[in-house]
């Protein structure tokens, strides 16, 4: 996703080329409806684009040049669209081919990280240069602006128009591509840092808080237990003695034994026995 998105955006700056025409016509029916196309483009150093106007009083032209030089923005917002876009094909030649190797001692994934890092800022860097940079731009290669170069359009009595104005739909795609691959690239950050090992390390060995709260409920519990069990034979060993306590004695009487001619011939001793 990021490799295509880096291709539109410095595809749509680096190949633009935009034309604007103006028209003079002087006082003089003899040099009247005379057109001027005016032809810039990347890398945007209008003070060498260079065009030619008529001179009405003297029947000549007269060579003139835009004014601005905005190389340095472009070649900037370029840039970072070419090293994101290479970066990004290396990187999915190592997470396909040589993955293990990229987790190997987590050198890769830090290296990954932090190259992450840096890309994001710097699209959001080159983005924000581009698009400021751009709006100058239209307002340099403005026909009403270059009219007033223009020595034969500051004469009152010559006619000076703007038939043609350039088209700026592609350089405000190249910015849009340019934010949303500064989101993108922001948006890499934190799938990239799971794969380093600070994350791993804070996933494996929780902090001593969380760690120690299971211990105590798991001993209350236990406690708790515990101590239910303790009351529970309390209560237990209470009913059995108040029980053995309220029990009411029974006499059975001495057991006697008798002969052949029913004598008493042996009798035990007395047994009492509980009754239920």
């Amino acid at each position: 996703m990021c490799m295509i998105f880096a291709i539109c955006a410095f595809a749509t700056c680096g190949g633009y080329y935009g034309q604007l025409q103006v028209k003079v016509d002087c006082a003089d029916r003899r040099q009247s409806n005379h057109s001027i196309n005016i032809k810039f483009g990347y890398p945007f150093r209008l003070q060498e684009v260079h065009f030619k106007a008529p001179l009405c009083e003297a029947k000549r032209d007269e060579v003139l040049f835009l004014d601005g030089d905005f190389s340095s923005a472009s070649h900037f917002f370029l840039t970072v669209g070419v090293f994101s876009f290479l970066y990004s094909l290396l990187a999915t030649i190592v997470y396909v081919f040589y993955q293990n190797k990229y987790l190997k001692n987590n050198r890769g994934p830090l290296v990954d990280f932090f190259i992450t890092v840096i890309f994001s800022f710097m699209w959001l860097v080159s983005s924000s240069c581009w698009a400021k940079t751009l709006s100058e731009v239209k307002m340099a290669t403005n026909p009403t602006q270059v009219l007033l170069l223009i020595s034969a359009c500051r004469a009152p009595e010559n006619k000076c128009t703007a038939t043609q104005q350039p088209l700026w739909s592609r350089l405000n795609t190249s910015v849009v591509f340019g934010f949303v691959n500064a989101v993108l690239w922001a948006g890499n950050i934190w799938f990239v840092f799971k794969e380093t090992g600070w994350y791993k390390r804070g996933q494996r060995f929780p902090t001593s808080s969380e760690s120690f709260r299971p211990q105590l409920s798991r001993q209350d519990g236990f406690n708790q237990s515990r101590g239910g069990f303790g009351q529970q034979v309390q209560r237990q060993g209470s009913f059995q003695s108040q029980v053995s306590l309220s029990l009411a004695h029974t006499y059975i009487g001495k057991p006697v034994i008798y002969d052949r001619e029913k004598n008493v011939a042996l009798q035990g001793p007395m047994i009492f026995v509980n009754e239920m």
